[in-house]
């Protein structure tokens, strides 16, 4: 049992309480309020002129996919031998020990949506998970987030370079509509086939990966920058009435009012860094607070490595600097993540009956001078200053 007194607690629910307390047990926030009493027992941590928020929650990165300071032999997240994976998982790759995950709780940060990159057209599967453990199968929020694709210039630069089909955007586009229809009918012959073995289709790990997708059980997470692949990701998802979540979105802010109308979530970064290829000459902190002030329900990414994962408060606050307000930038990090990763049951506000996911914040996270005090996961302190 834990309890934190004396504390600002910005909830993320609706409400910032002055002078607050949380009482923790098992894991889980049991009470909040004002005029809370210690149990005997408790571990008391006092937040007297300390800020207590939910952990931060990366919505897309590839922590634990490319590892710290080791090059080809820690780096997993990329199987570029093949333009259609969607077989593999994330789990499978990922290395808890990766000194990334204790940095990104020393920065506040405790949950990440994390998976293959954007070499393929179809990657494999994001997981959710929390970044403390040291076996991946107990750190699992939600196993099977969605399935990773890719537009724009990644796929085509890999495999042009290997003579091979996507080399245009054309291509890519064929590459991902040519799957989803193989699983239609993949799907279609299992059904009519009534349980008689028989009447199977011979199993296919690959489309066996994409029914979820089909049945929308899933979402397809699409890495897509420039305006134009952003505008193809929603055709093809329309054309096959499957879910879509928008990655990177780099160019939103030039299509915000026509991103509204179409009603997808987009998770925006990274916008820290150089433009570092064409598709990006269009990269700015505003894009968060034009599509917010659209309509579009957002989310900031890190897009670990590229921006360490810690400094996900930093590139929230540069959205804020750039016009997005204090609010709802930090709502891109905690509830709004949390809700477009479909895990807001849990985590994302400070709520009873969520996991105790807390930290205590010597100063406003959005402070370059700010320090974490505490970081609470599952309501075990699992980092103090």
């Amino acid at each position: 049992m834990l309890f934190i007194k004396n504390a600002k607690i910005y909830t993320m629910a609706g409400e910032v309480i002055e002078n607050g307390c949380i009482l923790v047990e098992n894991g889980k926030i049991k009470e909040i309020g004002t005029d809370l009493v210690a149990p005997l027992d408790a571990q008391v941590i006092d937040g007297e002129g300390k800020n207590v928020f939910p952990g931060f929650i990366d919505a897309h990165c590839h922590i634990g996919m490319w590892e710290e300071g080791i090059g080809f032999e820690g780096a997993d997240g990329n199987e570029m031998t093949d333009p259609v994976t969607p077989h593999l998982r994330a789990i499978d790759a990922l290395n808890p020990r990766d000194e990334a995950f204790e940095n990104a709780i020393k920065g506040g940060v405790t949950t990440a949506a994390t998976g293959p990159g954007s070499a393929n057209v179809i990657g494999g599967t994001f997981s959710v998970i929390k970044l403390h453990g040291n076996r991946i199968d107990d750190m699992i929020v939600k196993e099977t987030l969605a399935m990773k694709c890719a537009f724009g210039e990644n796929p085509k630069r890999v495999y042009n370079d290997k003579k091979m089909m996507p080399s245009t955007r054309m291509g890519t586009a064929a590459k991902l509509r040519e799957t989803l229809a193989k699983t239609v009918e993949y799907r279609d012959k299992k059904v009519a086939a009534g349980g008689d073995a028989s009447k199977m289709p011979t199993y296919d790990m690959k489309l066996e990966a994409m029914l979820p997708v089909i049945n929308k059980e899933i979402p397809l997470k699409a890495h897509a920058h420039r305006a134009d692949d952003i505008f193809t990701s929603i055709r093809i998802a329309k054309e096959f009435d499957v879910l879509l979540t928008l990655e990177h979105c780099t160019e939103g802010h030039l299509i915000a009012d026509q991103l509204a109308k179409e009603g997808y979530p987009a998770i925006i970064g990274p916008s820290f860094g150089n433009k570092s290829k064409f598709e990006l000459n269009q990269k700015t902190f505003d894009t968060p607070g034009v599509l917010h002030k659209a309509g579009v329900k957002i989310a900031i990414m890190t897009d670990s490595p590229v921006i360490p994962l810690e400094y996900l408060p930093m590139a929230a606050a540069l959205a804020h600097k750039a016009g997005l307000e204090e609010m709802e930038a930090l709502k891109c990090i905690s509830i709004n993540a949390a809700e477009i990763l479909g895990v807001d049951d849990r985590i994302g506000s400070i709520e009873v009956g969520k996991d105790a996911d807390l930290v205590v914040w010597e100063g406003h996270p959005f402070d370059l001078q700010a320090r974490v005090a505490f970081t609470l996961i599952n309501g075990e302190v699992v980092y103090q200053k």
